[in-house]
């Protein structure tokens, strides 16, 4: 992260946050703004702040906007509870319970990506439009590179970095840092489907935002969005509902940073 994007987010000042029950433990939530409802769920190891510091502000200004940290990730509790996208989608529909909200558009990025790819199956109801920003619904997405790295990562690999200090900084307990992460490298190292079937049921409009060279297999990508009703020749078809943006020059992180992020997710939402 720029020194800029850490100043940001940690001028973030939400009108509401709290805590939800969910799933036999609680998560954090932080809202701005009023309008439409749109949920955002960060990568892994991310905080709202570190993730969405230069998104909230903008989306802030016509929308509500509501952040949550997922299970062990910043003042959301560390739990046993097996990390599941199943359960972790559940707990955003939780969320959503405790703050009235029937149904909303969906922003996930990375590992919330997944999550939100979870929800837009399990919970198609309560979607109105859905942003998946550098993630996959399967291992396979991932070049292999990404695959052999979640089989090498260690605890030690996130000693002292940027992502404990942004950890320690609003954890409700600091000593679950080890845990929390043990927990993280251990569903990382697991091939996960979401399966294509259901990703072609989805019936909410989707938008998939990527870098040129962000750790995902554009093959992969490109299968994905036909799964979703795109790759068509438009002009013989009709334009199709969901959309693909691939910008470039950017990587997995660099990407969350660059201003052509709001521009596609408003215009899209």
């Amino acid at each position: 992260m720029s020194a800029a994007s850490i100043s940001q987010a940690q001028e973030l000042k939400p009108a509401e946050s709290g805590y939800a029950p969910a799933n036999g433990t609680t998560v954090y939530y932080e809202v701005y703004g009023a309008g439409k409802p749109v949920v955002l769920i960060h990568g892994a190891y991310y905080t709202i702040g570190m993730n969405w510091g230069q998104l909230i502000p903008e989306l802030a200004k016509t929308r509500k906007v509501i952040a949550l940290e997922l299970q062990g990730h910043g003042h959301t509790p560390y739990s046993d509870r097996k990390l599941s996208r199943v359960t972790l989608a559940s707990d955003v529909e939780q969320v959503m319970d405790h703050l009235k909200i029937d149904n909303a558009d969906i922003v996930g990025y990375s590992f919330g990506g997944q999550v939100a790819y979870q929800f837009a199956i399990q919970s198609a109801e309560r979607l109105n439009k859905l942003v998946i920003i550098s993630s996959v619904h399967k291992s396979a997405g991932w070049v292999s590179e990404i695959t052999d790295v979640f089989k090498k990562m260690k605890p030690e690999h996130f000693a002292n970095s940027p992502l404990q200090a942004a950890y320690e900084a609003v954890a409700p307990d600091k000593t679950k840092w080890n845990p929390f992460v043990e927990q993280m490298i251990a569903s990382a190292g697991e091939p996960f489907d979401l399966g294509d079937d259901n990703i072609a049921k989805i019936t909410a409009p989707v938008l998939i935002i990527s870098g040129d060279n962000d750790g995902m297999d554009k093959i992969e990508l490109a299968k994905t969005y036909k799964l979703l009703g795109g790759g068509v020749a438009a002009g013989l078809h009709p334009m199709p509902k969901s959309q693909l943006a691939i910008i470039p020059n950017q990587g997995h992180v660099s990407l969350m940073q660059t201003k052509e992020i709001f521009g596609y997710i408003d215009s899209f939402l």
